[in-house]
C-alpha cells in the first residue's frame, strides 16, 4: 500500500454504507428497467427479442466477472517479472516511464527485469472493459433500431400486396417477357450479365435502394410460392420482423473466436504496425463484401430466372437455393455481420476509453487524421450495418432452401410445443400400459399353459 493512503479501517462507517447504498441501489434500478423492457417484449410477443435482453445480460455479467478477476489477480500480476528487453517491445507509444512505478513494479526492476502488467495498468484496463460493456449495449440497440426504421417502409409494400392492382399485376393469366418486368428491368442489365462487371454493380447498388419495392414483391412471391400453396393470407412483412428479431440475437452474441479477435486487436495496437492505417478499415470492407455478396444473390435469381424461361405467367418467379450462398451457408454472412458489430463497438470504446484515460492527444492518436478515421468509420459502418445491411440479410436470407422456425408465430410455437408434450407424454404411457414381451413369451411356451388350455375332449383323443 502507498504511503499517505487511507484505508476503511480510517473511513467513517456512514461513509463507506453511503456508497455501497447507492451503488447497490443504482444496480437494481438497472436490473429492474431491463425486467421492465422483458415484460414489454413479452407483452407484444416478441419472444426472440427476450432471449436477446438475455444474452446481453449474460454478456454483461460475463464482463463484470471478468473485471471482478482482474481487480483479485491485481498485485499477483504485477508481481510477475519478465526480461526487461521484453517488456520493451510492442509498446503503444515507443517508450516507457519508470517514475510512477509501485511496490511491486518496483521489486522487479530491481532484479533488472519488468513487470509483465502493472497495478495501474490493469485498473486502466477494467475501465476498457466497462466502456466496451456500454458501448457494445447500446450500439446492438441502435443497430436494431436502424433496422426496425428501414423495414417501417416495408410494411406499406406488405399492405399494398393485398389491394386489387397487385392482384391484376400478378395475376397468372398474364404473360410478358422477363425483361419486361420490373424486377428484370432492375437487374438484366448487360454489366449484371457479366461475371466481372456485376460485382462492381451490386457494391454501388448498396447505397442507392438496397431493397426496392418490386425486390421486395418478388423475393416475397417467390419465397411463398416455394413453400406455400397460395399467398391469400401470409403477412410476409410480420415473419421478416421476426426473422430480424432472431437475427439480433446472434448479432449481440460475443463467440469465443471473436473474444480472440479483441484480443488481436489490443496486440496491433503496437506503434509498429501503423494500424491506423489498416485497422479501422478492416470491419467496412468486411461489411462492404457481405452487402455486395446479398445484392449479387438478388441478381442471380434473377438471371437464373431469366435462363429456364423467357416468358413470365403473371410476375417474375425466383427460385430459393442454397447454393446461391457462401459455401452453401446461409447463416455465413450473419456470422460476419456479428464480428462486425463487435469490432465496431470496440474500436469505438478504444477510442472513447484513451480519450478519457489519456487525453485528446496522446499516443493512441497523435494526429488530427487519425481521429477523423476512427470516428468516421465507426459511425459509418454502425450507420451502414443497421439500416442497410442487416434488414437486407433478413430479406435475402430467406431465399435460402430451408424454410426458417421463424415463419411460425409465437401462437402456434407455443401450440406445437404443447403437442409435443402432450404426444409424448402419451406415448410414454402407452408403452409402460404394454404388457413385457418377455412375460408373454413364457407364457405361451409353458407346457402346463399349453396343457391346461387344451379342451377335455382333444385329451380323451
Amino acid at each position: 500500500m502507498a504511503e499517505g493512503e487511507i484505508t476503511l479501517e480510517q473511513t467513517p462507517t456512514w461513509a463507506v454504507a453511503t456508497v455501497c447504498f447507492f451503488l447497490i441501489f443504482i444496480s437494481i434500478f438497472i436490473e429492474y428497467l431491463l425486467h421492465l423492457l422483458a415484460k414489454y417484449f413479452s407483452k407484444k410477443r416478441r419472444t426472440y427479442l427476450i432471449q436477446a435482453l438475455s444474452k446481453i445480460k449474460t454478456e454483461l455479467m460475463l464482463l463484470g466477472f471478468v473485471s471482478l478477476l482482474m481487480t483479485v489477480l491485481e498485485k499477483p500480476v504485477a508481481k510477475i517479472c519478465i526480461p526487461k528487453s521484453a517488456g520493451e517491445t510492442f509498446l503503444p507509444c515507443g517508450s516507457v516511464d519508470s517514475s510512477d512505478w509501485d511496490e511491486e513494479e518496483t521489486k522487479c526492476s530491481e532484479q533488472g527485469k519488468a513487470s509483465l502488467l502493472s497495478t495501474e495498468g490493469m485498473t486502466q484496463l477494467r475501465y476498457l472493459i466497462f466502456v466496451l460493456a456500454s458501448f457494445h449495449s447500446v450500439l446492438s440497440i441502435l443497430t436494431f433500431g436502424l433496422g426496425m426504421a428501414k423495414m417501417r417502409r416495408w410494411e406499406s409494400w406488405e399492405a399494398e400486396t393485398r389491394t386489387l392492382d397487385y392482384q391484376f399485376s400478378t395475376d397468372p393469366r398474364r404473360f410478358q417477357l422477363t425483361h419486361q418486368t420490373l424486377f428484370g428491368k432492375r437487374h438484366l442489365r448487360y454489366w449484371n450479365e457479366n461475371s466481372v462487371l456485376r460485382w462492381p454493380a451490386c457494391f454501388l447498388r448498396q447505397f442507392y435502394g438496397s431493397v426496392s419495392k418490386v425486390d421486395y414483391f418478388t423475393l416475397r412471391h417467390g419465397f411463398i410460392m416455394a413453400h406455400f400453396d397460395q399467398d391469400n393470407n401470409f403477412d410476409f412483412h410480420k415473419y421478416i420482423r421476426r426473422a430480424l428479431d432472431k437475427d439480433f440475437g446472434v448479432v449481440v452474441g460475443i463467440s469465443f473466436w471473436i473474444w480472440m479477435s479483441a484480443v488481436s486487436f489490443i496486440f496491433f495496437n503496437a506503434q509498429k504496425f501503423y494500424n491506423y492505417y489498416w485497422l479501422p478499415f478492416i470491419p467496412l470492407v468486411m461489411l462492404l463484401l457481405v452487402g455486395t455478396k446479398l445484392q449479387a444473390i438478388i441478381t442471380l435469381m434473377c438471371l437464373d430466372s431469366h435462363d429456364k424461361s423467357h416468358v413470365v405467367k403473371g410476375t417474375l418467379l425466383v427460385r430459393p437455393s442454397d447454393h446461391l450462398f457462401w459455401f452453401g451457408r446461409p447463416k455465413l454472412p450473419l456470422q460476419l455481420l456479428q464480428f462486425i458489430s463487435f469490432q465496431n463497438s470496440f474500436q469505438l470504446a478504444f477510442f472513447t476509453w484513451t480519450w478519457y484515460k489519456f487525453g485528446f492527444r496522446s499516443c493512441f492518436h497523435r494526429r488530427t487524421e487519425d481521429i477523423v478515421i476512427r470516428l468516421v468509420m465507426g459511425v459509418v459502418v454502425h450507420f451502414l450495418c443497421g439500416y442497410v445491411t442487416l434488414p437486407l440479410y433478413a430479406l435475402v436470407t430467406q431465399m435460402g432452401t430451408s424454410m426458417r422456425p421463424a415463419v411460425f408465430t409465437e401462437d402456434v410455437i407455443e401450440g406445437l410445443k404443447r403437442w409435443r408434450a402432450k404426444a409424448r407424454k402419451n406415448l410414454k404411457n402407452s408403452y409402460s400400459a404394454r404388457p413385457s414381451i418377455d412375460t408373454t413369451l413364457s407364457l405361451d411356451s409353458s407346457p402346463s399353459f399349453s396343457l391346461h388350455s387344451r379342451p377335455e375332449s382333444s385329451i380323451g383323443k
